[in-house]
């Protein structure tokens, strides 16, 4: 028999050929997962490592590439991966490379931006030095600003068609939609939910706004007649009586009030400084942020604090209300899904009108005939009909995507609704299927208005832009905003005034105020 430190030895190695064996069969399996490279797959690499570092020439270099290479290690050898690290290397250092390109751009885009909005004042002060004049590409190239950077000419090149477009609206004015800041009425503490005209003597301005006030302004001065504070909630809505001195409030604390008024209006001063600006929606500006200050008008008006009659019943905050044609009669829309129709002698409600599966946003009375169309953000809008004392019909309308914030009527038979789908649709109250036109847009849509004798629908959008169209969905103009004039805000409301004659168009919006157009829209434009 063999010793047994001989046999111990044997047995050693045994082992050590078992460990050998093991590990020549783990390097087979790392060399299948793992290919070593042959001297034509290295060659072909570096070729195309040449390549790419031709190719991203651009790539900046600084001080911290070796830190974060290091970092890279760092990260790549503590995470858990199937790939192989110089793989994961590469990968890593491609996305740092498109990083760094989108950022060189996004830089670039930036001073563009910068760039466009002082050529689009310059040339906006040229036009308004040029008077609507001719103005040739000539005298262009010589108005324009000479820079002798790089960007600029870049800009230049760039932007040539835009700024062609931008140069042409001042040409030909007559033949285009015209349109005219005349005055701003500032003094509310906070955001302008809506507003409207008296429709007695005299003609004054309304507005109803978050900070709990409605204020009636002189239209010409701009000044403050009365402030109505009443209410102990947000003013949402109001509208004035169609042969009285009264007005009609909605407002969040569940209730509406109806307020008599009295006002004298001062002296008419002349207008001074207005600007004709036609209306292009290839013009548009830079952002202006909100003046500072507490939101203080210039004067101090008179206040109402007692209403004349409170029409309660709701559950939740009253969105809007107007009257029924004759005034005896009132209608609020409200949060509680129901809109309830009022006798305002007596303040006792006649109708609740139910039917909404989400709250109401609007409501709006026919100018001639017992009618009351309600929105809501179930998205429909629903057409109620007293025409009969004895029984009231309802038609449900189903167009629209979201919430609907608000229908009106038009002097015929139609009804115009905004959505917050970014669409306006025009409807035939005889065929209430579809609608006989549609506008698309590219903000939510607020409170709508249609003029009377031009049929001119204002679209007050969340962008802060106002647009006008026609009943056939054209688009007729925008307004102008810039730096300088417009709004600065979400835009809530628009209202007409058409037998005004330096306003005829209002607008207010959450930078808390009011502003007054003029509008002049050629006939030759509303043929097209």
């Amino acid at each position: 028999p063999r010793p047994k430190c001989f046999q111990a030895c044997h047995a050693d190695m045994k082992l050590n050929n078992s460990a050998r064996r093991s590990r020549s069969s783990l390097l087979a399996v790392c060399r299948h997962w793992m290919p070593v490279e042959s001297g034509s797959s290295a060659a072909s690499r570096q070729a195309k490592q040449k390549r790419k570092s031709h190719s991203l020439s651009i790539r900046r270099t600084n001080s911290t590439e070796q830190e974060r290479a290091g970092l890279q290690r760092e990260i790549l050898e503590g995470q858990d991966s199937k790939l192989p690290l110089p793989l994961r290397t590469n990968l890593l250092d491609l996305f740092g490379q498109i990083e760094r390109e989108f950022e060189n751009l996004y830089i670039e885009n930036i001073e563009l931006r910068r760039e466009i909005e002082t050529l689009n004042d310059r040339l906006t002060a040229e036009g308004q030095t040029f008077d609507g004049g001719d103005m040739t590409k000539g005298a262009l190239k010589t108005n324009k600003c000479h820079s002798t950077s790089q960007l600029s000419q870049k800009l230049k090149t760039t932007y040539k068609a835009s700024t062609s477009k931008i140069v042409s609206s001042f040409k030909a004015t007559t033949s285009r939609a015209v349109c005219q800041l005349v005055k701003e009425y500032v003094g509310h503490r906070d955001g302008i939910w809506d507003l409207s005209v008296t429709r007695t003597l005299p003609v004054v301005l309304g507005t109803a706004s978050a900070d709990h006030s409605a204020m009636l302004w002189s239209i010409e001065t701009g000044k403050c007649l009365l402030k109505y504070v009443g209410h102990a909630g947000s003013v949402n809505s109001i509208k004035f009586h169609p042969t009285e001195q009264m007005a009609l409030t909605a407002s969040g604390d569940q209730t509406a009030h109806i307020w008599r008024f009295m006002v004298q209006l001062p002296a008419p001063q002349s207008v001074a400084d207005i600007t004709q600006t036609p209306c292009d929606d290839d013009v548009d500006f830079s952002d202006k942020d909100e003046a500072d200050g507490d939101g203080d008008g210039p004067n101090e008006c008179p206040s109402v604090r007692t209403a004349a009659t409170t029409l309660r019943s709701h559950q939740g905050v009253v969105i809007a209300a107007d009257w029924l044609v004759g005034g005896k009669q009132a209608v609020t829309a409200s949060w509680d899904r129901t809109a309830n129709l009022y006798d305002v002698e007596t303040s006792e409600l006649v109708h609740s009108l139910t039917g909404h599966d989400q709250e109401l946003t609007h409501c709006c009375t026919h100018p001639t005939q017992r009618l009351v169309v309600t929105s809501s953000r179930d998205t429909t809008f629903r057409l109620w009909d007293f025409r009969d004392p004895s029984i009231h019909s309802v038609n449900v309308f189903q167009g629209h995507t979201d919430t609907v914030t608000s229908a009106v009527f038009t002097v015929g038979d139609n009804v115009v609704s905004g959505s917050d789908d970014r669409t306006v649709k025009v409807w035939d109250l005889k065929n209430m299927r579809s609608p006989i036109a549609t506008i698309r847009t590219d903000s939510a849509v607020n409170r709508i208005s249609v003029s009377v004798n031009q049929r001119i629908i204002a679209l007050p959008h969340d962008n802060r832009q106002v647009r006008l169209f026609d009943m056939s969905g054209v688009r007729l103009a925008r307004l102008p905003r810039s730096n300088r004039q417009g709004h600065r805000r979400m835009v809530c409301c628009s209202t007409w005034c058409e037998d005004n004659p330096s306003c005829n168009l209002f607008s207010c919006g959450f930078d808390r105020q009011a502003i007054g157009w003029n509008i002049n829209i050629p006939a030759l434009l509303q043929e097209k």
